[in-house]
C-alpha cells in the first residue's frame, strides 16, 4: 500500500505475505524483520516483533535515510512480518519527518495506514524518543 506524507513524499508499505520478489516498482527496502530476505538493494533492521530496535540509534539512522531516499524520489518499501507494529513504528517515524507533531504521529498513521499500526505502548513511546532524537541532531 502507498502511504502519502503530508510533504508529499510516499512510501510502500507491506507485510510479508505481500512480498513481490521482482517488484519493478520498488527502489529500496527498509525491513523489520530477516524473514524478508532481500536479493535487491535493502536494509535490514534488527527489531524482535512487538519489540524495539536493538539499536535505536542505528534504526533511527536508517529510517531517517530511507525517508530522505523516498523524498528525492526513489521507492521505497517498508515492511515487517504482517506490516503493522514495525512498520506502523516506522511510518509514524517517518510522519514526523513529514511535519507531522510527534505527539500525533501514531494516530496519523492508523488514520492513514492501518488502524492498528503501532501495536504497543513501546513502540509508542519509542516513535516520541525517535522525534527527540531527531530534533536533537536533525537530519
Amino acid at each position: 500500500m502507498d502511504v502519502r506524507f503530508p510533504d508529499g513524499t510516499v512510501v510502500m508499505a507491506c507485510s510479508l505475505a505481500e512480498r513481490r520478489e521482482n517488484n519493478p516498482d520498488r527502489d529500496f527496502g527498509l525491513y523489520l524483520d530477516p524473514a524478508w530476505r532481500p536479493t535487491w538493494d535493502a536494509e535490514l533492521i534488527d527489531w524482535p516483533d512487538l519489540g524495539l530496535p536493538a539499536n535505536p540509534t542505528v534504526a533511527a539512522t536508517q529510517i531517517v535515510k530511507a525517508f530522505a531516499r523516498a523524498r528525492r524520489g526513489d521507492r521505497v518499501e517498508i515492511g515487517c512480518l504482517f506490516g503493522r507494529g514495525r512498520t506502523g513504528t516506522v511510518l509514524a517515524c517517518m510522519a514526523i519527518l513529514a511535519g507531522v507533531a510527534a505527539e500525533d504521529a501514531v494516530a496519523w498513521v492508523r488514520a492513514n495506514y492501518h488502524a492498528k499500526a503501532v501495536e504497543t505502548d513501546d513502540q509508542s513511546r519509542w516513535v516520541l524518543w525517535f522525534a527527540r532524537m531527531h530534533n536533537r541532531y536533525g537530519e
